[in-house]
């Protein structure tokens, strides 16, 4: 199971999902106003090595980052963790929530089911 990260280490793994490898300087360029210090996101990108969600390869006399968890991977750990906790494992549950919430209408509910039995199909 993949280990959850806090929003600060997940907004610099958006950043690395994009780009796929970058300098500190790549990151922080990417990142919206006001911009973290240099440091900041140093100390986070090593976080995130020690927790085995990136890597870095030497270039010149700095690094150069890239992450060794897939975007997909972490997302599905992600939901699986957001149903077993609020919705008891149930994907019926989950989306039972947000239609209920009018998050999601119906019809759009309808269309993502059709679209997986024609994925399922192929």
């Amino acid at each position: 199971m993949t280990k959850q990260l806090t929003k600060a280490e997940e907004e610099l793994m958006q950043v690395l999902w994009d780009l796929q490898d970058a300098t500190v300087k790549d990151i922080i360029a990417q990142l919206p106003e006001p911009k973290p210090a240099y440091n900041t996101v140093s100390t986070i990108i090593r976080i995130l090595e020690t927790k085995q969600f990136v890597s870095h390869k030497q270039e010149g006399k700095g690094y150069v980052y890239f992450p060794i968890v897939k975007k997909t991977e972490y997302s599905s750990s992600s939901l699986n963790k957001l149903m077993e906790g609020y919705f008891q494992g149930s994907f019926k549950n989950m989306v039972s929530f947000f239609v209920n919430r009018n998050d999601v209408d119906l019809e759009d509910v309808e269309a993502l089911l059709k679209e997986i039995k024609n994925n399922k199909n192929e």
